[in-house]
């Protein structure tokens, strides 16, 4: 007989299928990182803008905006751009 005195894969019933256990434990998790890891490096690095989504507007667009409607005087808006 093949299986007399030894544990279900042939292992001892000792500290060698425990240890078998475990290698094959880290394995799967390793293989699994390993998975993430590459889905999240060779993906998407944002995702999509939704269609009705507007980016926010920067300091200077605004400042643009407010010269072009006049709220401020080309000396304000020139000293505004230049803090920017």
């Amino acid at each position: 007989m093949m299986w007399r005195g030894h544990g279900y894969w042939g292992y001892g019933a000792g500290w060698e299928g425990w240890v078998m256990f475990l290698f094959m434990i880290l394995f799967v998790i390793a293989v699994v990182a390993t998975i993430v890891f590459l889905a999240r490096y060779f993906g998407p690095s944002a995702p999509p803008a939704s269609p009705g989504v507007v980016a926010p507007e920067s300091a200077k667009d605004i400042l643009k905006r407010r010269y072009a409607a006049g709220e401020i005087d080309r000396g304000e808006y020139l000293q505004k751009f230049g803090d920017l």
